[in-house]
């Protein structure tokens, strides 16, 4: 008997691998945050909230919890007065960098051919 090969429509959000990760970084931050990681060896959060000026400190304190518990950053905290914390990249966030590269170039690559479309399909309304 063949199997099925299963296809992403069919699968419900809970089971599927694709909607499951890329759900993650439909956010504004994540992507931003893993890039910054991926070219520094470690950073303080005091750091990462000035290289990217307009993230609030909240937002920032969120993503990076999420991206902790995807095991795509680690956190280190240091027992000091004041405490000090750094964060990196993990192996798992240095694998997906090559490709969030990737996505970066074609956007650069392509974002006037796609600023152009949005203005066409504006005034066509």
């Amino acid at each position: 008997m063949i199997e099925k090969k299963a296809k992403i429509n069919d699968w419900n959000i809970q089971d599927c691998p694709v909607r499951t990760v890329l759900d993650k970084f439909g956010d504004k931050w994540s992507i931003l945050i893993l890039l910054i990681l991926g070219q520094n060896t470690k950073m303080r959060f005091n750091e990462l909230n000035k290289e990217i000026d307009d993230i609030s400190q909240k937002m920032l304190t969120v993503t990076l919890r999420s991206l902790e518990a995807d095991g795509l950053v680690n956190r280190t905290i240091y027992p000091e007065i004041p405490p000090r914390v750094e964060y990196e990249i993990t192996p798992l966030g240095k694998s997906l960098v090559p490709h969030i590269d990737t996505l970066s170039k074609w956007a650069i690559e392509n974002l006037n051919t796609i600023k152009a479309s949005r203005k066409k399909f504006e005034r066509s309304k």
